[in-house]
Formats: structure tokens, C-alpha cells, sequence
């Protein structure tokens, strides 16, 4: 049973690389979870961003065959089409020890 008002939940772009390359994995459960409306997942563009240019990396892809192109595609519309999108995310927040963390933060801050 899903809960009127699901948990939202921000994730970083690891679980979104090995939700998608290994579909036995913790992270793809966690996919699933939002999927299927168990969890609000909250995107922003620049994550979606970040998200659709790790997976399409040539060393990313070489390393999980399973990660062409046009499932990469239906992955990230998958993924978008559960979320709730944030637009315009401030950055209210930098993260000096990881910078490409600082997205995720933020987005978490507004969530």
C-alpha cells in the first residue's frame, strides 16, 4: 500500500548508474521504490544533466555494456516521468569538499 504523502527523497547520481546498469542491485530497488510511488523522487535539471552524461560516458558504457543508448534514453524518461521536478534550484549551499555534490544538496534543501 503506498502512503498518501510518499517520503521525498533525493538520490545521488551513483544510484541512478547502478539502479540502471544492474537491475538486482539496492539502488535499483530504490528506482523502483519511486517508480511505483513508495517514494517522491525530486529531480532538478542540472541533476538530470549530470545523470544523462555519466551514463553515456564511452569508459561508463564500456564498463556496463548493458548501458546503450537508447536504454539510457528510456531510463531517464523513466525516471523523469516519476519525479517531481524542481525548477530553478538556488544555490544556497556549496559543498567545498565534493563541488559536484552541491546539486543534490540544494535540491535536498528546497525538497
Amino acid at each position: 500500500m503506498r502512503p498518501a504523502e510518499p517520503p521525498r527523497v533525493v538520490f545521488d547520481c551513483m544510484v541512478f548508474l547502478q539502479g540502471s546498469a544492474r537491475q538486482t542491485s539496492p539502488a535499483k530497488a530504490c528506482l523502483d521504490l519511486a517508480e511505483n510511488g513508495f517514494v517522491q523522487l525530486c529531480l532538478s535539471a542540472e541533476i538530470v544533466a549530470e545523470v544523462q552524461d555519466v551514463l553515456t560516458r564511452p569508459e561508463v558504457q564500456r564498463k556496463f555494456p548493458a548501458l546503450i543508448p537508447m536504454d539510457v534514453e528510456a531510463f531517464i524518461a523513466r525516471i523523469s516521468m516519476a519525479a517531481v521536478h524542481f525548477l530553478n534550484v538556488p544555490a544556497e549551499f556549496h559543498y567545498e569538499r565534493d563541488p559536484k555534490d552541491t546539486p543534490y544538496i540544494n535540491l535536498a534543501l528546497v525538497a
